[in-house]
């Protein structure tokens, strides 16, 4: 058996990758929270010193737990989190937004939501696409998660990737480039723990950051920036991915609520700049339209 403090060490150094992880599976913050609450359940009964790579094995739990969840969905013939109303709402949707530039920006990450996509795949494929081809899992992981020879998996990915082109031949903005994603992690790993060091290592030392609360106010420099993201963000907020064209953006929930979005631009491998929206009135807009409150 693990003893706490190896359970709080695993906690702290892997909780924010599997939240992310398990939300772009199943596109609901709650369950997300609840599939890897019972990971690290099931790692505290477990004999820890046998396993090897501690990542790699919560990793397959929770992927397995997510799984378990999609095909209980579908057996239940439950329709997806905000599925069918973002069927209804997303061609055409207006906002109250006071600056017509925000709705926009927060337009395109409707227009990409989730489930909307990924909701006509299998259960297995599914798994498959979001281990593999979003997070950069290899095969042998996914093997070990859908129970299913490597070679299936392959085959599992590659129908996925079928399903999800778009009518032009193009690849639905399911996936941000792979340099965003590394970024994307890392500052999702160090702001969701409060770590300030890591922060100041994914900030590009000339990045610039605001918050549609206080549009006139731009705050420079990444110790200024990390410090804001430190005392705001730093406390254990859920962050999590989410897929846009040409943005790197991240969710944040606190209380199973969405709290703030984050859009990131990405310089090389570092962030340049950091956009919050947290107003009351683009707060509604995401709940609304995209529809992410916990079921």
């Amino acid at each position: 058996m693990p003893t706490e403090q190896q359970i709080r060490d695993a906690w702290a150094e892997h909780r924010p990758y599997l939240i992310d992880m398990a939300y772009r599976m199943l596109g609901d913050i709650g369950r997300a929270e609840d599939v890897v609450q019972e990971a690290f359940q099931r790692l505290s009964q477990s004999d820890f010193d046998a396993i090897e790579d501690a990542r790699g094995w919560l990793i397959v739990v929770t992927s397995r737990l997510c799984l378990d969840v999609i095909r209980s969905a579908r057996h239940r013939r439950e329709e997806p989190v905000g599925d069918r109303e973002l069927r209804v709402q997303a061609e055409g949707a207006t906002s109250d937004l006071a600056d017509p530039a925000d709705r926009v920006t927060l337009d395109d990450g409707v227009r990409l939501a989730l489930l909307v996509v990924l909701e006509r795949l299998a259960p297995a494929e599914r798994v498959a696409f979001v281990l593999h081809d979003i997070f950069g899992l290899p095969f042998e992981t996914v093997a070990a998660t859908v129970g299913r020879p490597e070679a299936t998996c392959r085959q599992l990915a590659r129908r996925a990737r079928l399903k999800l082109e778009t009518p032009d031949g193009g690849r639905r903005a399911v996936i941000t480039p792979h340099e965003h994603r590394v970024v994307t992690e890392r500052f999702i790993a160090a702001c969701a723990n409060g770590n300030f060091a890591d922060l100041l290592a994914v900030l590009d030392p000339d990045v610039t950051g605001g918050v549609d609360l206080r549009p006139g106010l731009v705050v420079h420099g990444a110790e200024h920036v990390a410090r804001n993201l430190v005392h705001f963000w730093g406390w254990g907020a859920s962050l999590v991915s989410l897929p846009v064209l040409d943005n790197a953006c991240v969710l944040a929930f606190a209380e199973r609520d969405v709290a703030a979005l984050f859009s990131l631009t990405i310089t090389g491998e570092r962030i340049s700049k950091v956009h919050v929206y947290a107003a009351p009135e683009a707060l509604a807009f995401l709940r609304d339209r995209v529809l992410l409150h916990a079921s």
